[in-house]
């Protein structure tokens, strides 16, 4: 890695650099001047595609040499400027390009996707990089991109059978899998794909709504709305103090109220301490108030901790409450034979999410919603009928329509269908593998650091630390400051993306640093050098506080200094 390339904190555009590359075949097939835009479907679809696809890898390999390193370098107003420069040097090609009102193009559209793309690989955050470790951002297959690749072609859409025949069998079939895998019985489970974790929560509260306040109440929830169930008593939605922060977003926009979210004390690891949920619920039932869901997580977002599901489902089963389990994360771990048994009672479940734009490798979006019993899903059937109309439905056309609650939706089942049967469940639980042995490396590195200090023993493939600062320095929000300096000094010099987060509860001294290793071709070396990156920022942190508590020290004591020889007075 070149170093003053990392740190000279600037983003320039392809134009500033050099002329975007654009594959001659792009530039020799581009049509006439004012002639109609080509289009991906159809028979001369692919040959249209090709050269673009070309232009757009080529863009691809510039942009990331250009950017040599897991994120450029440069603060956000940086980047920001020189993507608004991008884009104004487009601005009103149109005229010249023959892009205009007629929906037409000419040459200049091989030199814009060039220069575009370019752009924006340079000015991405790499996660292929093992130095990209903040998030779970996964480094999709090349498989599964292809594999998207012929869906953005094609553009089906799931909401009606004549839009998508066979993706439309071709996603109920993968459900029928994943069902599988969970552990349900595919022949009564049911669910569909969506953007991820989010909204796959959303789903599952949802229906937790509507079949327990509606079951208390005599009432159908998603007609008469949650006011007309006073009389059930305040509903209320169970969830550790580590949950996903989508649990309080759903309550809210099921009308539930984000204060409706009760939160469970967890143990050091982040998992839900069993006793206290019981306790919780027992507390519910004191008040009068009635248990919805309860929210258990398999994964989560900082440690990967898994709550304990079993005990999680008996108490949920005793109080009449939902079990839906947030495995957006954690589901991964179903693909190795070694890691699966940590998700030990999820098939008890009502409902589960799984994102494979996590532990999948599959570019976003990729979540995957679940419901043990199909019939649980009643409050979402919907007839539109100029979508799936009743005869229709009885002549056998299938309509995926009412498992959703999105109507346009792309074909994302295809990608995962395609790298399943590519690498198959061996071959991805190679990958999880992998990157969990990376996360034990890493924790390793950190234990034997004396400048760093390891939370707890990575449960998936991610862990939480912090760089120790001087003694003299240490001091919790002395800490905390410093933590979170050095991650912003890493960003800002290009050397590596780090994540950041708090641990649960109040007061100063509970920031950490996060490495999620999704990357399974890094290595321990990587992660080392990483974490000696780490190291090395939190030193050049600490010494720049020291630098302005000592000008600070000596413009303190000139103001003494001054105001002494005013006075006359001595000391």
């Amino acid at each position: 890695m070149n170093t003053e390339t990392r740190t000279q904190g600037t983003l320039p555009i392809p134009s500033q650099a050099k002329a975007p590359v654009v594959p001659p075949q792009a530039q020799a097939q581009a049509p006439p001047e004012g002639g109609p835009a080509p289009l991906s479907g159809g028979a001369d679809g692919p040959r249209a595609l090709e050269p673009l696809v070309a232009t757009v890898l080529a863009a691809l390999t510039e942009g990331a040499k250009r950017r040599d390193g897991p994120v450029a370098p440069g603060r956000p107003e940086d980047i920001a400027a020189s993507v608004a420069e991008a884009l104004a040097s487009g601005a009103g090609a149109g005229a010249s390009t023959g892009v205009g009102p007629g929906g037409v193009t000419g040459p200049g559209g091989g030199a814009a996707l060039a220069r575009l793309t370019e752009l924006l690989a340079h000015g991405s955050a790499d996660p292929a990089d093992p130095a990209c470790a903040a998030h779970l951002h996964c480094p999709p297959l090349a498989v599964a991109v292809a594999a998207d690749l012929a869906v953005s072609a094609l553009n089906p859409s799931q909401d009606s059978w004549d839009q998508a025949p066979a993706a439309t069998t071709l996603e109920t079939l993968l459900l029928q899998e994943m069902a599988r895998l969970v552990g349900y019985d595919d022949t009564r489970a049911a669910g569909v794909l969506t953007s991820g974790g989010t909204e796959s929560n959303l789903m599952g509260l949802m229906l937790a709504r509507d079949r327990v306040l509606g079951a208390a109440t005599g009432r159908q929830i998603e007609l008469s709305g949650v006011a007309a169930s006073g009389s059930a008593g305040r509903p209320r939605i169970l969830a550790s103090a580590a949950a996903h922060f989508s649990v309080q977003r759903a309550a809210a926009l099921l009308g539930l109220g984000e204060d409706a979210v009760l939160s469970v004390p967890v143990d050091h690891e982040l998992r839900m301490d069993p006793d206290a949920l019981a306790a919780a619920l027992d507390g519910c039932a004191g008040r009068g108030e009635l248990p919805v869901a309860v929210v258990a997580t398999a994964g989560t977002t900082d440690t990967g901790a898994v709550d304990p599901l079993r005990a999680c489902a008996a108490l949920a089963a005793a109080h009449g409450a939902w079990l839906h389990v947030d495995a957006a994360y954690g589901g991964g771990a179903l693909l190795s034979d070694r890691l699966a048994p940590l998700l030990d009672g999820l098939a008890l479940a009502d409902s589960v999410s799984l994102d494979w734009h996590k532990l999948g490798w599959q570019p976003a979006a990729a979540g995957i919603f679940l419901v043990r019993e199909s019939e649980t899903y009643a409050s979402l059937a919907r007839r539109a009928v100029y979508l799936n109309p009743v005869d229709d439905e009885e002549a056998g056309y299938p309509s995926l329509l009412g498992l959703s609650l999105r109507t346009t939706r792309r074909a994302d089942a295809f990608k995962i269908a395609v790298t399943l049967r590519s690498l198959g469940r061996d071959g991805l639980g190679r990958l999880v593998d992998a990157c969990r042995e990376l996360a034990v490396a890493g924790a390793r590195g950190v234990r034997e650091h004396p400048r760093l200090e390891l939370h707890s023993e990575p449960v998936l493939t991610a862990f939480l630390f912090r760089y120790l600062p001087h003694a003299e320095t240490a001091a919790g929000a002395r800490s905390d400051d410093i933590n979170a300096r050095l991650r912003r000094r890493l960003l800002r010099e290009g050397r590596a993306v780090v994540g950041r987060t708090e641990l649960p509860g109040e007061g100063p001294g509970r920031v950490r640093l996060k490495l999620t290793l999704l990357n399974p071709h890094a290595t321990a070396d990587d992660v080392g050098r990483l974490l000696a990156a780490v190291v090395a920022a939190g030193k050049a942190e600490e010494a720049a506080v020291a630098a302005v508590a000592a000008v600070a020290a000596v413009a303190e004591g000139t103001e003494e200094m001054e105001g002494t020889e005013e006075t006359g007075v001595m000391r």
